[in-house]
């Protein structure tokens, strides 16, 4: 598929795969193209060429039978936050055709998935952020979805209810929903996905799953170093040939390496002194860094 806005091009030639039941991750740097690769995904806009299928059907003709089946859970939660938390979710289920008494027994189900039975009744505006979360995802779920969009589904999240985001959509996996995801934190797609594509520029750069992307694009660990000014020439040049590679970031010096202990012994022999160093297993992160050369939220 490609995607043109007048003289910018922001898809430029993706071919992808989402198989069912799997969590699909989506992912890239900012601008990178994934947004709008998503926007195409979810019928929401119509590619400039190339062909779709959505469900095995067609969007150009069948968009409104196609949104039926699925469940889209967005960057802001775009809830209706004057309503209460059982309202949003029947309100939204007769959307979808749903009687009152049957959009009353989703609803009901819906809040012990999300496990916020004990605030039915309170209005949306009154939920923490993760409740709040909990609640769209719950509300994209309402009409038993097919395939489920989640646009950076715990972004704003703290560590502990991320967790429990997870759990939610790892439950979802078990029942053999799919799932595309995007996200900017990639312990998250190492946690959820089972295949990733990385997009940069409006192309695929990667694709695998997140273990076979690692082992394929990174080192086996990585050494990272703190200086307490900010790396000169000299350091850079003394630090050439340690390793398979090294990144300039702006707090510190990336080592990509075989054995983190043993590149640390040579950084010191050759007259360095990092005022910090860390020593770790390369990740998805790392892929990124060497792929596309940024960081995701850069």
């Amino acid at each position: 598929m490609t995607k043109r806005f007048a003289d910018l091009t922001a898809v430029a030639g993706v071919d992808i795969d989402v198989y069912s039941g799997e969590c699909f991750g989506l992912l890239g740097p900012n601008g990178a193209g994934k947004s709008s690769t998503m926007r195409m995904l979810s019928c929401i806009s119509q590619p400039t060429t190339g062909t779709l299928r959505v469900l095995g059907r067609d969007p150009r003709r069948e968009a409104s039978r196609i949104r039926g089946r699925l469940g889209i859970v967005h960057q802001a939660n775009n809830l209706d936050l004057d309503l209460t938390v059982v309202e949003n979710l029947t309100t939204y289920a007769r959307y979808f055709g749903f009687s009152r008494s049957d959009a009353k027994q989703r609803a009901q189900e819906m809040l012990q998935f999300a496990q916020l039975e004990d605030r039915s009744g309170s209005k949306a505006e009154e939920l923490s952020g993760g409740m709040q979360r909990r609640l769209a995802i719950a509300r994209a779920l309402v009409n038993s979805p097919d395939l489920v969009f989640l646009d950076e589904p715990t972004t704003g999240l703290d560590p502990q209810m991320r967790h429990v985001v997870w759990q939610h959509l790892l439950e979802l996996k078990r029942k053999r929903t799919t799932q595309v995801v995007t996200t900017h934190y990639m312990d998250e797609a190492e946690q959820l996905c089972d295949r990733i594509v990385i997009i940069d520029h409006g192309r695929i750069v990667a694709e695998g799953t997140p273990q076979m992307l690692i082992k394929e694009n990174a080192s086996q660990e990585v050494v990272e170093l703190w200086f307490a000014d900010n790396p000169t020439d000299e350091t850079v040049a003394l630090l050439s040939g340690i390793g398979e590679h090294f990144d300039l970031l702006s707090d510190r010096l990336i080592l990509y390496v075989a054995r983190g202990e043993d590149a640390v012994n040579e950084v010191h022999r050759r007259g360095l002194s990092p005022s910090r160093v860390l020593i770790r297993r390369s990740t998805l992160e790392d892929v990124f860094l060497r792929l596309t050369g940024r960081t995701l939220v850069e």
